[in-house]
């Protein structure tokens, strides 16, 4: 049986930030060809690019907010196509960023297929994305997700996890929880990042947060 374990209060080793001004949209990938694929990750809103190292906490983290989601669509049984940290941008609105993590749910169906093929000019951004962010960027990146149309993000700082909706004035606000995995509350989903912190296997990890869906909050689920 899934039980409840107290976690301990962390130290986290944040991620390292550097912002170079006044770069401009041919500046910006510039930087993105020359980064490539590799371990940096940049953020561009429409003059100043953000450089963000990630440190080991932070990946740690976000691969455990991957398990947690995928595990949780496979339970709940919701549409869920991962995107990892693509790069999304729109030269039209001269903004573009990397989530840590995203998602197709509801538009999965609009770009099957489309792999490696997706441009937000005509197709639509992901519907979830996720955001680990231990030091604050120095960019307001929920103004590039607005701009990109991303309807919700997770906001998670090692202690808290924030859901944020787009708004139809093209803001976000903090709700309880997601409209989209209503079953789950940001408390429960911080304490089984946490909890993961004493396992030294994901396999055995992810088993177990399987048997606390099943026991636990299907029921929940299927009570609403």
């Amino acid at each position: 049986m899934a039980t409840a374990v107290e976690t301990k209060k962390r130290t986290l080793e944040g991620e390292q930030r550097v912002v170079l001004p006044d770069i401009g949209w041919e500046g910006y990938e510039s930087l993105l060809a020359m980064v490539g694929d590799g371990h940096v990750r940049l953020t561009f809103d429409g003059k100043d690019v953000e450089l963000m190292s990630p440190s080991q906490d932070h990946e740690f983290d976000k691969n455990t907010l991957g398990i947690l989601i995928l595990t949780l669509a496979q339970e709940l049984k919701f549409r869920c196509k991962g995107g990892a940290s693509t790069t999304w941008r729109k030269k039209a609105l001269k903004k573009g960023l990397e989530a840590d993590l995203c998602y197709y749910m509801e538009n999965s169906p609009k770009v099957r297929g489309k792999k490696g093929k997706i441009d937000l000019a005509g197709d639509p951004p992901p519907d979830l994305a996720v955001e680990v962010e231990i030091s604050h960027s120095a960019l307001d990146k929920l103004s590039i997700y607005a701009a990109l149309g991303v309807s919700e993000v997770w906001r998670y700082d090692g202690e808290r996890l924030t859901i944020e909706i787009l708004q139809d004035d093209g803001t976000y606000a903090s709700v309880q929880s997601s409209p989209r995995i209503p079953a789950i509350t940001p408390e429960e989903v911080v304490h089984w990042v946490r909890f993961a912190d004493s396992f030294d296997d994901d396999a055995e990890f992810c088993l177990q947060f399987r048997e606390w869906i099943r026991q636990e909050l299907l029921p929940r689920h299927q009570a609403r």
